[in-house]
């Protein structure tokens, strides 16, 4: 029976770049994050006490001109008009559908909300009603962007773009939705041959870069071909990756991603997550991204 050993190894010496680097102001409740009565503009996360500004809940310390919030490190999903989503099919009613966004309510995807196959603009009918099924089911992974949010934090959605809608053959990673960076785009075509959608909710989908984009399509006809070996390796890479950097709290976009995917490459994919190799290639993504940053 093979068995592996794996001996300690000497930890090599932080670069100096490295070393600098800024330092967040880290709280957890109950600590006290300022006493200056001129940041008294509080935001989330904080609250007045004893004319102290308190932490509320545990995250890191962001300051906006004279307001004051804590970014929660590890939470749910807080939906803004205009995220980019990756959901699952929870549940089919009457006119709508009910998606798993990682928030503390499901998610409403109504049926006015969605293009029709084909991408046709007309009224949704009785007979579009009983097909709801055909279109999306449960178990079924669809990218979408929140149209509106709710008093009580529910989340609508909407797919009337065709670049939104069922989702084919990939692999899904769920991470903490703080580490997932805003950007203009979260859909993103690597050059190593796979591609991701990054959502602002923490569920991130790779999968096979697809040779022609399906326009007319509608968003409903997902992709079933056989995936090929290669493109299977990168996104089983890609995936090692992400989860090696959820690991060690790096933040997820597409340049990070790509460093550390190249990073990985002299190593096999199963060895990725060993910790002593985890850790040189992050100090290697670490060091291109500050290069990058200048």
């Amino acid at each position: 029976m093979a068995m592996e050993i794996r001996l300690p190894v000497a930890r090599k010496p932080l670069s100096e770049s490295l070393g600098r680097e800024t330092k967040k102001h880290l709280v957890v409740p109950g600590d006290t994050i300022t006493t200056d009565t001129g940041f008294m503009r509080r935001g989330h996360g904080t609250y007045m006490g004893e004319e102290k500004l308190i932490a509320s809940v545990a995250g890191s310390v962001e300051r906006v001109n004279k307001l004051i919030c804590v970014k929660a490190l590890k939470t749910r999903y807080n939906g803004e008009v205009g995220d980019i989503v990756v959901g699952r099919i929870t549940e089919v009613q009457q006119k709508r559908w009910k998606v798993e966004t990682n928030s503390r309510l499901d998610s409403v995807l109504l049926l006015s909300s969605m293009n029709l196959p084909g991408g046709e603009l007309r009224r949704r009918s009785a007979e579009d009603e009983l097909a709801m099924r055909g279109f999306l089911q449960e178990g079924d992974l669809i990218s979408a962007e929140v149209q509106a949010v709710f008093s009580d934090g529910a989340v609508s959605l909407h797919t009337r773009s065709l670049k939104y809608g069922k989702l084919g053959q990939g692999v899904l990673v769920q991470v903490s939705p703080s580490l997932v960076k805003r950007q203009k785009t979260h859909f993103h075509d690597l050059p190593c041959g796979a591609s991701v959608i990054l959502g602002n909710n923490g569920f991130i989908w790779i999968y096979p870069t697809p040779e022609h984009k399906e326009e007319e399509a509608g968003g409903f006809i997902a992709n079933l071909e056989p995936v090929s070996l290669a493109d299977r390796e990168v996104i089983s890479r890609l995936r090692n990756c992400i989860v090696l950097m959820v690991t060690q709290r790096m933040m997820l976009y597409d340049t990070s991603i790509l460093y550390c995917y190249e990073a990985s490459l002299p190593h096999q994919i199963k060895d990725i997550l060993k910790p002593e190799i985890m850790e040189e290639i992050v100090m290697e993504t670490r060091q291109r991204l500050l290069e990058q940053e200048g």
